[in-house]
């Protein structure tokens, strides 16, 4: 049986299934948390969760962590060059199921990088 494929964290860690997921690895300011997966299959991966952005007012020291909730996909797994015989997701999109952060569009994709 294959392994599954992995989403890789900014400390070039494989996970699968993890229950929180920084997105913001310079500044830790934006953060994927209560990570609820529905999926992990070979192409996609689905979840929900919460996003929790500082604010950043009226600097992001002194801003406020605001929960937004969130349906995260995970697609595109490529070969992942450290580790030739690991599968890695490449993409991920960010569905706000309220309101988005401003000034987050509701349904953002993104590349990822690690």
């Amino acid at each position: 049986m294959p392994e599954p494929v992995v989403v890789v964290d900014c400390f070039s860690k494989a996970q699968v299934r993890p229950e929180e997921y920084l997105l913001a690895c310079g500044d830790g300011n934006n953060r994927l948390v209560e990570l609820r997966w529905d999926t992990w299959g070979p192409r996609t991966a689905t979840a929900t969760g919460i996003d929790m952005v500082n604010d950043c007012n009226p600097y992001c020291a002194a801003g406020r962590f605001r929960p937004y909730p969130v349906t995260v996909t995970l697609s595109s797994p490529e070969t992942w060059p450290e580790h030739p015989d690991v599968r890695r997701f490449t993409m991920i999109r960010l569905l706000y199921t309220d309101t988005a952060p401003d000034p987050v569009p509701k349904d953002v994709t993104y590349k990822l990088v690690y």
